[in-house]
């Protein structure tokens, strides 16, 4: 299926939800079994797809290299206080084979589940991880001339760096800034025999689902594959990596979505180069640790660059929301992220307020309190958004104005958007103190006329005269951390 523009994705992690259910109905339930009173309860979340997170096979050398890594195993036994050895499954991105991982089912479970989705109006998105494989893939064993090569003398001087495999040395998988990944292999990203493989694969992903989420996408760039190899892996092909595939598996799939886990401010490159949607990893920083000004900065980058952005608080790569931000500060940057131009996405247990993030190894969780304040919160938030038509809205950023003697505007950030005869603002204190100010807006057409203002997440009802609303802005006094999600009509 074609997903809308704007959409809202939900994030899954597929071992961690089934483990879930399993323990919930008493029975093991895999892809083919999910109860539909359970697909009924994600399309009620009013997203668009959801993304289900390592949902291929696992490699079991990776998963004994993991059990090797004493650092590691310490987080299991701090997430997990009776951690049993089943419960290490290996990493959902050192991938064996793009098939689905058998504790998830036949391989017809995973159609299974992209029908039920379909059924209730929800796309699928999956993983395709493009930097590298693991030690087990077929393609060591069949395919030297997809991978970076290392030597024997290298692999003797730095066993962290090079793995023995069927092929002969390969380098780990890495990027430029951090120790190699010992438990996965590298590809070359300028093989011209790889580049057909990925397409081929990709392909073949599109089959099963409407998208996929690239992992670490920008290091297959050739200006980031050079810098991190150097003259191990040769020249750059005149073409770059991501334009050839995007282009290829588009013409087989033409509504197929892809997503960029992007850093590094590559978000531009990576649009250019064929994606649908960059993760806006700035943003996410900023409402983190920087002010409202730099958020403000942050949004006025040209139109079509913000509509390809997807927007965030919360990933499987991210520590929990509630584990970042105090109650009224998340539920501020959940505003945010929720409102603007392009995508957005949200984390399974982001919604119920869970605190322990998960690593991507382990099948289950520890049981963690519902927060329902949050989960009631979010639920008004996610249904404003779908009620409110943001997805075929003119979005605009709007301006805050103070006064001499009191400059907590600068404090605030705005914007609004009009589709199909409906009109919004968003206004958001972003700081731990009172503020005031005017909304400029930017419609011409408010005079002679008495405007309702409804808050969608407080249910504040406000009457304003239009005159005022369009010589003036409006004016909005805030709590620290407060937002308004306002609807207007006559």
């Amino acid at each position: 299926m074609r997903l809308p523009a704007r959409p809202t994705i939900y994030e899954i992690n597929t071992a961690v939800w089934l483990s879930e259910l399993s323990r919930q109905l008493g029975l093991r339930v895999d892809l083919s079994g999910v109860p539909a009173g359970e697909w009924d309860r994600l399309g009620a979340l009013r997203v668009d797809a959801v993304w289900l997170m390592g949902v291929w096979q696992r490699s079991p050398a990776g998963l004994q290299i993991a059990l090797r890594d004493t650092e590691l195993v310490s987080t299991f036994h701090s997430v997990l206080a009776d951690l049993q050895e089943d419960d290490v499954i290996g990493s959902a991105y050192c991938i064996s084979g793009y098939e689905l991982e058998p504790r998830f089912g036949p391989p017809e479970a995973l159609a299974a589940a992209r029908a039920a989705l379909s059924e209730r109006g929800l796309g699928l998105i999956l993983d395709y991880v493009p930097n590298h494989v693991a030690p087990d893939h077929p393609w060591t064993r069949e395919h030297a001339d997809y991978f970076l090569l290392g030597t024997e003398a290298e692999l003797e001087a730095r066993p962290q760096a090079f793995l023995r495999t069927p092929a002969g040395v390969l380098a780990n998988g890495k990027d430029p800034y951090f120790a190699p990944w010992h438990d996965v292999v590298q590809l070359n990203a300028f093989s011209p025999s790889l580049r057909r493989a990925a397409i081929d694969t990709l392909i073949a992903i599109g089959d099963r689902c409407d998208g996929v989420r690239c992992d670490m996408a920008m290091l297959l760039t050739n200006e980031v594959f050079a810098r991190t190899w150097g003259q191990r892996a040769g020249n750059p092909p005149a073409e770059d990596y991501w334009p050839a595939v995007t282009a290829a598996v588009r013409a087989a799939h033409p509504d197929f979505v892809f997503i960029a886990e992007a850093y590094w401010d590559m978000e531009w490159t990576l649009q250019q180069q064929g994606f649908d949607y960059c993760y806006d990893k700035r943003l996410y920083d900023r409402l983190v640790s920087e002010s409202a000004q730099s958020v403000r900065g942050h949004l006025q980058a040209a139109e079509d660059y913000q509509e390809r952005l997807l927007r965030f608080i919360e990933n499987h790569d991210e520590p929990r929301a509630a584990d970042t931000f105090a109650p009224d500060r998340e539920r501020a940057a959940a505003v945010v992220m929720s409102t603007l131009e392009g995508a957005r996405m949200y984390h399974d247990g982001q919604l119920q307020g869970f605190h322990t993030r998960i690593p991507v190894q382990l099948v289950r969780g520890p049981e963690q309190p519902v927060d329902e304040d949050m989960r009631a919160f979010y639920g008004r938030l996610l249904s404003a958004v779908a009620d409110s038509d943001l997805r075929r809205g003119e979005w605009q950023l709007c301006e805050c104005t103070g006064w001499p003697e009191d400059q907590t505007a600068e404090q605030l950030v705005a914007w609004c958007w009009r589709a199909n005869g409906q009109r919004h603002l968003v206004v958001v204190n972003l700081d731990s103190g009172d503020a005031q100010a005017r909304v400029r807006l930017p419609w011409n057409d408010l005079a002679g006329r008495s405007w309702r203002l409804t808050d969608a997440l407080g249910g504040a009802i406000f009457e304003r005269d239009g005159g005022e609303l369009q010589d003036q802005g409006l004016y909005v006094g805030m709590a620290p951390w407060q937002s308004y999600f306002l609807a207007l009509a006559e």
